[in-house]
């Protein structure tokens, strides 16, 4: 655990942060590593947040540094024997534009070997669908932090169902807003309010 790395994202230390990740990329650090340390502090962030003792601006900020980041630890390029091991679909459902869960998560597969189209955030069922026929990934990914998310990914495996797509694809859920009720509603394959986790499930997904 790099509790130096972990200690400046907490303390929202922007230029802390970057030095940090700099210094150990250059040691050879590998980039999902990197990442996970970055989760860790973000999760402190959100303890000080839920707390009382960090607010809304807080969160933005934290989010920034991370964006700021997460660039920098793609800026690196791929090795020469890049393989790519699979396709993620990944978006922030309709209706909400939380995105900072979304990019780690992105980061994190790409730093696996997976190829990532983001679709963004507010990503209506019917972009899901049309992305879907024409990317043909093996794995949608959809967010969602606020309540509303659930119907809005309800919504989207039930247009996955009604144009004969669904059986084509395994379907993840995250964020605040899924949990193990939900997620039975939803009619998903797998949730998680954890990056690492997520990862995993997409890996044994594509026999990894």
């Amino acid at each position: 655990m790099d509790d130096q790395l972990i200690a400046a994202v907490e303390q929202l230390n922007g230029d802390e942060v970057i030095k940090l990740v700099e210094q150990r990329m250059k040691t050879g650090k590998d980039p999902a590593y990197l990442q996970k340390q970055i989760q860790l502090g973000m999760i402190k962030v959100g303890i000080l947040y839920e707390k009382g003792d960090y607010f809304i601006a807080d969160l933005i900020m934290a989010g920034e540094i991370v964006k700021e980041v997460l660039k920098l630890i793609l800026s690196k390029p791929k090795k020469d024997n890049y393989n790519k091991i699979g396709t993620v679909l990944l978006g922030t459902v309709e209706g909400d534009i939380h995105d900072l869960g979304k990019n780690i998560f992105s980061s994190m597969l790409e730093a696996e070997g997976f190829e990532v189209i983001d679709l963004g955030t507010d990503v209506a069922p019917k972009v899901f669908v049309v992305q879907t026929k024409e990317i043909r990934p093996q794995i949608i990914a959809m967010s969602g932090v606020l309540t509303l998310a659930v119907e809005s990914m309800k919504k989207t495996v039930d247009a996955l169902i009604s144009h004969g797509l669904r059986d084509q694809v395994k379907v993840l859920i995250g964020g605040n807003a899924v949990n193990r009720i939900s997620f039975e509603y939803i009619g998903a394959d797998a949730f998680t309010n954890n990056a690492d986790e997520g990862v995993t499930y997409c890996k044994k997904w594509v026999n990894c």
